[in-house]
């Protein structure tokens, strides 16, 4: 019985950290649909995880260019590696205001991405893990 309680207990407060952490976190299974979706996600989309979940990504966001984004994904999928982006190849994922006007100068916030496969007990990866990371600070620090 301890064991299940500390299980449970670390549950609680891993979920708590996912929901607070100052990243963006989605996970998307094989057909993109949204499966989690943190506050800071839910915060700058203005869309809540009841809005999104099971919702395919590209209805969602139809401004995200679906062929580059499945081309992106694709070896996460099939290879179980690791992918990322940064703002240089294209300044953001999702387009988010700017949340630091009088600081920042740009009218959006650029990001960075790393894509993670997350793999079944199987092994095999059926969903991959988006965190987007707010770099707006650094980039207005080096325009």
């Amino acid at each position: 019985m301890q064991n299940s309680t500390l299980e449970l207990d670390d549950i609680h407060w891993l979920m708590d950290m996912v929901q607070t952490i100052d990243v963006g976190l989605v996970v998307l299974d094989t057909e993109y649909r949204i499966r989690a979706w943190n506050t800071f996600m839910e915060n700058h989309s203005g869309k809540s995880p009841v809005q999104v979940r099971e919702r395919s990504l590209f209805e969602l966001f139809p401004e995200l260019d679906e062929n580059w984004f499945r081309q992106k994904t694709r070896p996460v999928f099939l290879l179980g590696n690791r992918a990322f982006t940064t703002w240089q190849q294209r300044p953001y994922l999702f387009r988010f205001n700017n949340y630091h006007p009088i600081t920042g100068t740009v009218d959006h916030m650029y990001q960075n991405t790393t894509i993670t496969p997350l793999a079944s007990p199987d092994g095999k990866v059926r969903q991959i893990c988006l965190t987007i990371y707010d770099v707006t600070d650094s980039v207005n620090s080096i325009e």
